[in-house]
């Protein structure tokens, strides 16, 4: 195969074998520059994804020292769940110090309660609202209303644990 590929290029006249020599070097110089630009890219993509990669195992390194920190807690530190959803919403609202502008609390059903508040500032209510879904307690129905007194409100709110 080798002398038929020479036996053609021999056939052919010296300013031929140029353009064809000119026109594979040409080829091959294209080929070079396509193939180094795609590997440029393809590595700047890889650095990225590299560096947000180091990002998530750095987090997650934190995460699972978290929960190494976490799981050697005593039991004793833990807080004992409190069955009584009922008595769970009095002990949250004598803590943030609602007490004095709480009207009810209704129990609804077994996991279910409704806490009426006359006069409460409205930031306040809101972070005390996430100190009870922090508590698995969710917030289901409000009624807010907007009192004369800027910043404070009047709410009524139902509030339940997730069902099993």
């Amino acid at each position: 195969m080798s002398e038929a590929l020479r036996d053609l290029w021999q056939a052919r006249a010296p300013r031929e074998r140029l353009v064809i020599a000119v026109l594979a070097a040409f080829l091959a110089v294209l080929l070079y520059v396509g193939f180094v630009q795609s590997a440029s890219l393809a590595r700047i993509q890889l650095e990225k994804s590299v560096s947000r990669l180091r990002a998530e195992a750095v987090l997650l390194n934190r995460s699972a020292d978290e929960i190494v920190r976490l799981r050697a807690l005593p039991a004793a530190i833990q807080p004992a769940p409190v069955p009584d959803l009922r008595a769970l919403m009095q002990l949250r609202v004598d803590a943030a110090g609602f007490g004095g502008s709480l009207r009810s609390i209704e129990p609804l059903d077994a996991g279910q309660v409704r806490v009426t508040f006359g006069a409460v500032p409205f930031v306040d209510w809101l972070a005390w609202v996430e100190a009870l879904q922090a508590q698995q307690v969710r917030l289901d129905t409000t009624r807010v209303e907007a009192l004369a007194t800027p910043g404070m409100v009047s709410v009524t709110a139902t509030f339940a644990r997730p069902r099993p």
